[in-house]
């Protein structure tokens, strides 16, 4: 068989055959793909020769950067042990069963037990089987509804979808659906509370008891959020957000599930988000960093007092219905091991603390230029929100695709990061970052925000 090596046959090919993500497809028919050839430490080479700085960790997962050679070394040395091994009717590999107990480990407090898959989206579903399976089989069947925030993103599978909060993921696709609420984002900035803080967790925490009332604690099964809000424009809710909604989901009765997909392993400093404010949820969702992207594999952590209803309610010997071929694979396990030993004893979880500090302060600086309303950063994990008007903050006309042509100018001169639908710039730093490789990171940015607001 003749396989494609032109680059303009690839490019012919992935045009005629390959429906992209989150792209308008007839665009993409005229553009085609930039093509990724290589990668080494924070960069990417695309085919042309094209060498940029990744500031976002490839889709928000590259956390330890591209190339650690012991990751590539497991990954090789359990595809040759041991490829595939299933985790169905009591079967299971070493790797696998060594990840969940060092989850555990690592998790807050309380979160016991351990359900594989492959990625965000898969998480976020299996989250909500699992609660759904746990209410039904403890004698609440009335507890159907799940309400999460404006802006929030919890994947692009046909449940997910419909707790994701973004108009992008709901045109045409029929969702939410009748079982699925959204409260306002916690977004100082631009709430109708904001900027003030503590007004603004005051007023989400009576929007979420109003939406309760409204549909009756009875019958609502959990609020779902994550600790920043990834896609929906890295916005950062206010200091006590999560012991918040912990205690206020406690007062009505309801499960917390915390969607730590983006924010895990790192990302914001600790090795969770939940971390910061000693909040353990009901149901944590992982995937990204878990693996660094290296390969497909999420995992969905619940309490010992969800996992013991759920065994419960299969009391008669019926097996628990759930789960996927590749749930557990033993070489992303093995993977993941390797992630998580860079993240420990390699060092990457401290050095990520220590950049993501200065991260902070040099990305705050661009508040200064005219054209930037806010920066909003933790750790390794920032935007850039664009305007026209500081004083107003308004925002330039969608038409003119700013945000777009920033990204591109950077993308030219060597740089690459997220631009958001609304003008919000997204950066995600791998933690093998430097102080240095911030200073290229800020320099390039600067230099394309003045070039196409002059």
């Amino acid at each position: 068989m003749n396989h494609p090596t032109s680059i303009a046959e690839l490019t012919e090919i992935d045009k005629r055959h390959w429906v992209h993500p989150v792209v308008a497809l007839n665009q993409h028919e005229q553009r085609g793909a930039t093509i990724w050839e290589s990668a080494e430490g924070i960069h990417l080479t695309d085919i042309h020769g094209h060498r940029v700085q990744d500031a976002f960790s490839g889709l928000w997962c590259v956390n330890v950067g591209y190339g650690q050679a012991s990751v590539v070394a497991a990954a090789q040395e359990q595809m040759q042990k041991l490829p595939y091994a299933t985790g169905y009717f009591h079967f299971a590999s070493a790797p696998a069963i060594r990840l969940a107990g060092r989850l555990v480990s690592h998790a807050p407090a309380g979160l016991t037990r351990v359900l594989f898959g492959q990625g965000g989206s898969d998480a976020v579903d299996t989250a909500v089987r699992a609660v759904r399976y746990y209410f039904n089989a403890t004698g609440r069947p009335t507890k159907k509804h799940f309400i999460g925030l404006e802006r929030g993103y919890h994947g692009s599978s046909a449940v997910g979808s419909g707790l994701t909060a973004l108009p992008l993921f709901h045109r045409f696709f029929d969702v939410p659906g009748p079982q699925q609420h959204h409260i306002p984002s916690p977004y100082p900035y631009r709430h109708v509370d904001g900027p003030d803080e503590a007004a603004v967790l005051a007023s989400t925490v009576r929007a979420l008891q109003t939406k309760v009332a409204e549909l009756g604690a009875d019958n609502v099964a959990a609020f779902i959020c994550e600790p920043i809000q990834g896609s929906g424009g890295v916005i950062i809710p206010p200091k006590g957000f999560l012991a918040a909604m912990r205690k206020t989901c406690d007062a009505l009765g309801i499960l917390l599930i915390v969607d730590e997909v983006i924010t895990g392993f790192g990302r914001t400093g600790p090795m969770f988000a939940c971390a910061a404010e000693d909040v353990t949820p009901d149901v944590l969702t992982l995937a990204k960093g878990l693996t660094a992207g290296y390969a497909p594999m999420s995992a969905t952590l619940i309490s010992e007092k969800l996992y013991r209803g759920i065994a419960d309610g299969g009391s008669d010997g019926t097996p628990f219905g759930h789960g996927q071929t590749y749930a557990g694979h033993p070489v992303s396990a093995a993977v993941a091991n390797a992630v998580l030993d860079l993240y420990t004893d390699g060092g990457l979880l401290a050095n990520g603390e220590r950049v993501g500090r200065y991260f902070e302060a040099r990305l705050k600086e661009l508040e200064a230029l005219d054209c930037v309303g806010e920066v909003r950063v933790r750790g390794m994990l920032g935007a850039v929100e664009l305007v026209v008007d500081k004083a107003s903050k308004a925002k330039p006309d969608p038409a003119l695709r700013m945000g777009q042509r920033v990204l591109e100018h950077a993308m030219q001169n060597g740089l690459m990061f997220r631009a958001f639908g609304d003008d919000v710039l997204g950066f995600a730093p791998s933690l093998n970052y430097t102080e240095a490789d911030v200073d290229v990171l800020i320099d390039k940015l600067r230099a394309s925000l003045r070039h196409v607001f002059s």
